[in-house]
């Protein structure tokens, strides 16, 4: 799993039909430092499966488990939104999502 935070969509009019009526989203990956969330400058498109919007701080699968998502078993994707993160705590303290202010 990874964290990321949503960045804009992503707009397709020519795709595989297993893809119609699925929302993209582009996502930037993020990591947890000492000193709290870090952009990674690395971006990627992601199928919506939660309602995310834009500038919320997301949970992402890739893979196998992109595939085992409900609702995505015939989609053509490698990367999911799974959940939309409310508060982040790592090495005992709360990381604050707004130093990732879109």
């Amino acid at each position: 799993m990874l964290l990321a935070q949503v960045k804009g969509h992503a707009v397709s009019s020519a795709k595989v039909e297993s893809l119609n009526g699925k929302k993209l989203l582009l996502v930037e990956i993020v990591t947890v430092r000492e000193d709290g969330l870090e952009r990674t400058g690395r971006h990627m498109v992601c199928v919506d499966a939660v309602g995310a919007g834009e500038g919320e701080l997301v949970l992402t699968v890739m893979g196998s488990s992109a595939r085992f998502t409900a609702g995505m078993e015939d989609v053509a994707t490698d990367a999911v939104i799974v959940g939309i993160i409310d508060s982040l705590q790592a090495s005992g303290r709360d990381l604050g999502l707004e130093e990732l202010a879109p």
